[in-house]
Parts: C-alpha cells; sequence; structure tokens
C-alpha cells in the first residue's frame, strides 16, 4: 500500500551522488530520496515536498523550493578569514565551545553572521555532523532570518530575508569548525568567499579584506 506525506526540508547531500538527504526542518528526521527524482534541487535548499513510500522506501512526487539558500561545504587549506579567527579568541577568552559575530559591509550594514563550533579531535567529526545532518544548521538560519516568521507565508520578521549563503569551513590546522552564513548570496562578500574557498586558482582573498 503506498501512502504519501507531505513536509518541509532542507536539501543535504545523500550517501552518495545518487541520493538527496532531505531533512525535516521541525523533527530533523532523515529521509533519503533518489535525486533524479528531483534533479532541480541544491544542497542547502528548503523545499515544500511530497513523498510516497512504496514498499518502504520514498520517492518524490513533488518539490517546491520555498526558500533557495545555498550550502557549501569546505575542507581546505586556505588561511581561516579573520572574522572567523576573532570569533573563535572571544570564544576561548570566555571559556565556551562556540561563539558567533555579526560581520559588516564598507557601509557598515550587516553582511553576515559567522559562527565558530569547538571540535572535539577524536569523538566527532563535527564538519561531517553539519554535512550529514546531524547537527542541523536550521536554527542558525532561523536565527539570522530573524524567526521562523520569516519562512511563512506573509511573515515580517526584524531579520535578513532569505535566500542566503552559508558556508561550512573545515581548516585541519584549526580547533574549530566555522559556519559563515552570508545574507546576500548574489552580493560581493558571497562571491569572495567562493573564489577563496571553492576556487582552488584563486585562493587567499577573503583572509585579507575582513
Amino acid at each position: 500500500m503506498e501512502q504519501t506525506t507531505t513536509g518541509t526540508y532542507r536539501v543535504l547531500p545523500g550517501r552518495d551522488d545518487d541520493e538527496w538527504l532531505l531533512l525535516d526542518v521541525e523533527s530533523g528526521d532523515p529521509t533519503y530520496v533518489p535525486r533524479g527524482d528531483a534533479p532541480d534541487l541544491a544542497v542547502g535548499n528548503r523545499v515544500r515536498a511530497d513523498l510516497a513510500w512504496r514498499d518502504g522506501d520514498p520517492r518524490v512526487e513533488s518539490a517546491a523550493v520555498t526558500d533557495a539558500t545555498r550550502f557549501r561545504f569546505v575542507r581546505t587549506t586556505e588561511t581561516m578569514f579573520e572574522a572567523a579567527t576573532r570569533c573563535w579568541e572571544g570564544a576561548v577568552e570566555s571559556g565556551s565551545g562556540m561563539n558567533s559575530r555579526v560581520t559588516y559591509g564598507t557601509d557598515g550594514d550587516p553582511n553576515g553572521v559567522v559562527y565558530t563550533f569547538a571540535k572535539q579531535p577524536g569523538q566527532r567529526d563535527l564538519f561531517e555532523e553539519f554535512r550529514d545532518g546531524v547537527k542541523p544548521l536550521e536554527p542558525l538560519l532561523v536565527r539570522a532570518a530573524g524567526g521562523r516568521e520569516a519562512y511563512e507565508e506573509g511573515g515580517v520578521t526584524d531579520g535578513a530575508d532569505p535566500p542566503f549563503e552559508t558556508f561550512v569551513i573545515d581548516h585541519g590546522e584549526e580547533p574549530f569548525v566555522a559556519v559563515y552564513i552570508v545574507l546576500d548570496p548574489d552580493g560581493f562578500l558571497a562571491e569572495t568567499v567562493r573564489d577563496t574557498y571553492l576556487d582552488a586558482g584563486s585562493g587567499g582573498g577573503l583572509a585579507d579584506r575582513l
């Protein structure tokens, strides 16, 4: 017997290139579906989806993107950008394993929020937990948007308007993982982060600019 369920999910990488991981935004429950059912989705998108369960296996019947936010997961040897290192220094000074810091553009307006999370060597791979949905990014996005109302039809908040571009950055020699939520995915800051950490041929820009 076929059962159909409807929910709101964040799209994450699957266990291989043929899968999407749909992470329920409320419960955090994971559902793995064939990527071919919804090939136009991108990692980080928030979607409203109908899933059909056939013999216990979920398939995507329909999926509508409600927030085109993108996630970028990067392990790098490039220098960690200054806002992240300062954020981490603040965490160390306060004896905390996590800290956050708002970044600002040259016009004085906020252009992003950086979080740093202490690594736990030998116990957990925090970078993989973000990538696999074990540690959801959703609460950080909701906070950047000023509350859950930002994702409701007609909702009004004091936060930034999605979509965002979110970078999860792990440098092997740093004791923390950085999560950088860039508020304008089409702006100069997002382009600079991509050039620094995603384009191997043009690194070095961001660490000197923030």
